[in-house]
């Protein structure tokens, strides 16, 4: 059986140039080099997986190379790594300082390659420091690490240092394309994308994916044996979650999530996925934005597609719910509700049920001669009148007595058919009869002209919203008269202006507008009154919920808290 070699180890580039995306920390030290203007202490920081090792060797066997060195020297006695996780001690730090005094038997510099520099001890730290301060002048101290909030300043302030960034998504899977194209492997572009996305900035993990998933796919590398091999949830899945949702499909929606849970994957993945496609449909929204977004050209047009059936209000709010759940979602007792109840209400957002007037009042006749249609108005009936009755009596001349009765006035009844099946109030149907009901209402419309419209004073309307109140005290709706009393009535013309400090008081007595404005017109006798509620945004408080909203109210508060955290390199 051949030795397998994992293509990390394989395929580690061997000069600057083969290097993936850290262009410009490769042009510094080349210029340095060619220059003769390299410091003889460096600092290589960065996340895992992005070339500082490797960079390291190959500065390492550059500066030690010249015309007469052949390409296969690897001046391995000129090379020394050390571990500092394994070799973290003072008594380590000193063995090295005392073989740095040693000149380099082969080539011009011996250098000193130490890989997780802050795994080191305080004391370790100390004892190099001079050595790092003055080393000799073939020596070169090259330091590594991926958490440099950790070394102490003394050591950074001697080092020129070299922050290496994360590596993009289209690089790795360039690079990913090259390796599979040298290995004789068919990939779809697809495939290699979710492999690069899955490594999240580290090229040694998209190798060490690319590995795992050959062997279990073959040469043929399909996005289909991606997706099942690194049990990722592919783009296809939020497509259809989102065309669910945008045809209202509560159930369906509900049984495909419940599906996904089945096959392992965690709800906050999933929805954390959601607002991620949202935010995606929003940046294929603009052509300008088209490249922030980092997916294959097949993708890419499914998503501009799909972004064409949404509006931009839907996927504001669709972000806003999906990143709510998201914040809830660890302290939540019941994790899977959460997110059910998310998914019902995305649902819901562009659902013709939900978007009720919650103001109702009668129709003018206006409004349906805006719109081209013609109202059924209702006439009041002609008064009848009865023919007096004359009564003659034999032997009398005296004149008949007339006789005559009051109008009678024939009212209209209004006829409403009910329906034969009774559904639930809570349920779709129930929503859309209801709607329906409301239409068959509008039909009949009141000539406003006829109805009372008597002055109205303060004193006559402060009366009759206590008597209100006190109405809805008795009757048990306890939130409703504590919302009635909150503020004063104030009656400007025929407008009842009313203040609140936050929205939600103001929703719950729009709800209940009906009623009390129906009160209040026909006790005033003045059907010209309305209601004008307004959110007063300096009395309304603000609490800050993410711990980012709680860092910048504590630095309102006081300001030295931003310079102790950059003072020390803290985190939110």
């Amino acid at each position: 059986m051949e030795h397998f070699v994992v293509s990390a180890r394989k395929y580690r580039p061997q000069t600057f140039k083969d290097v993936v995306g850290q262009q410009a920390i490769t042009n510094t030290l080349l210029n340095a080099i060619e220059n003769n203007h390299l410091a003889q202490a460096l600092l290589f920081t960065g996340p895992r997986g992005v070339g500082k090792t490797t960079c390291a060797r190959i500065l390492a066997k550059m500066i030690n190379s010249d015309e007469n060195t052949s390409e296969n020297e690897d001046f391995a006695f000129n090379i020394f790594e050390l571990d500092a996780a394994s070799n973290n001690g003072v008594d380590q730090i000193r063995e090295l300082t005392d073989q740095v005094r040693i000149p380099p038997q082969v080539g011009k510099y011996k250098v000193y390659i130490i890989d997780e520099v802050h795994m080191l001890s305080q004391a370790a730290f100390n004892a190099f420091l001079k050595t790092l301060e003055e080393p000799p002048k073939h020596c070169i101290f090259i330091l590594a690490t991926t958490e440099k909030h950790k070394i102490i300043p003394t050591i950074l302030s001697r080092c020129q240092i070299f922050d290496f960034k994360r590596i993009t998504v289209s690089d790795a899977k360039d690079y990913l394309k090259y390796i599979a194209k040298e290995q004789g492997i068919t990939a779809e572009d697809d495939a290699l994308h979710i492999i690069a996305q899955k490594a999240d900035g580290a090229m040694r993990d998209a190798l060490s994916i690319f590995d795992r998933v050959v062997s279990f796919s073959g040469k043929n590398l399909t996005r289909q044996a991606v997706t099942e091999n690194l049990n990722v949830l592919d783009y296809e899945t939020y497509f259809t979650s989102t065309d669910l949702i945008l045809e209202n499909k509560i159930p369906d929606l509900l049984v495909q999530f419940n599906t996904i849970l089945s096959k392992g994957f965690d709800g906050h993945h999933y929805i954390a996925g959601l607002a991620s496609h949202f935010r995606d449909l929003m940046v294929c929204k603009n052509p300008a934005t088209i490249p922030l977004l980092e997916v294959g050209e097949e993708t890419s047009l499914k998503y501009q597609e799909q972004s064409q059936k949404t509006s931009h209000s839907f996927l504001m709010e669709g972000i806003r719910l999906a990143n709510d759940c998201d914040l809830k979602y660890k302290t939540s007792k019941n994790q899977r509700l959460l997110v059910e109840l998310t998914l019902m209400q995305l649902a819901s957002i562009t659902f013709d049920g939900e978007k009720k007037n919650l103001r109702h009042f009668i129709i003018p006749p206006s409004y349906f001669k805006a719109r081209g249609i013609t109202p059924i108005p209702v006439t009041k009936p002609k008064t009848e009148v009865k023919t007096p009755e004359r009564k003659t009596t034999v032997g009398s001349q005296a004149k008949p007595k007339e006789t005559v009765n009051e109008p009678v006035i024939k009212i209209p009844k209004i006829s409403i058919n009910k329906p034969k099946s009774s559904t639930s109030g809570l349920s779709l149907k129930s929503i859309r009869e209801k709607k329906e009901h409301q239409l068959r209402q509008m039909d009949v419309v009141i000539d406003e002209d006829d109805l009372p419209k008597e002055p109205v004073t303060q004193e006559a309307l402060n009366e009759a919203w206590k008597i209100y109140t006190a109405k809805m005290d008795k009757k048990g709706e306890k939130i409703m008269a504590s919302i009635l009393q909150m503020d004063q009535p104030k009656l400007k013309d025929t407008t009842i202006y009313l203040t609140y400090s936050n929205n939600t008081n103001k929703i719950e007595l729009q709800r209940a507008e009906f009623p009390l404005m129906a009160f209040l017109k026909k006790r005033l006798r003045n059907y010209d009154l309305k209601l004008d509620i307004t959110v007063n945004e300096e009395i309304a408080k603000k609490y800050a919920f993410t711990p980012l909203e709680k860092y910048e109210k504590l630095k309102e508060k006081n300001p030295n808290i931003e310079v102790l955290r950059q003072t020390f390199g803290l985190d939110i």
